[in-house]
């Protein structure tokens, strides 16, 4: 993808960045965070799960500086798009 987007490890984030930017895809998301009990708190830890096995990752936009938590689909959807942009530009 040209070089302007990266990989962020994300036990290089510090904890509060992270769970920011988790609650961040799990509002994009849709996610339900009415449920009884603990809500955003459960998705974020099941979030950090699929980060672990390394189901989502954490991509860094050097163009736009902006951070964004994708899924794997998405990543690879992302790369699609942009590369087609590369092409008819």
């Amino acid at each position: 993808m040209s070089g302007r987007f990266i990989e962020v490890p994300y036990r290089m984030l510090p904890a509060d960045t992270l769970d920011a930017l988790l609650e961040g895809f799990v509002t994009r998301e849709g996610y339900d965070t009415t449920d009884e009990g603990e809500g955003m708190t459960a998705w974020v830890r099941e979030l950090k799960r699929q980060l672990e096995r390394g189901e989502l990752l954490i991509a860094h936009d050097l163009q736009t500086e902006s951070t964004e938590v994708m899924t794997l689909a998405q990543w690879r959807a992302f790369g699609r798009e942009l590369a087609d942009d590369e092409e008819e530009g």
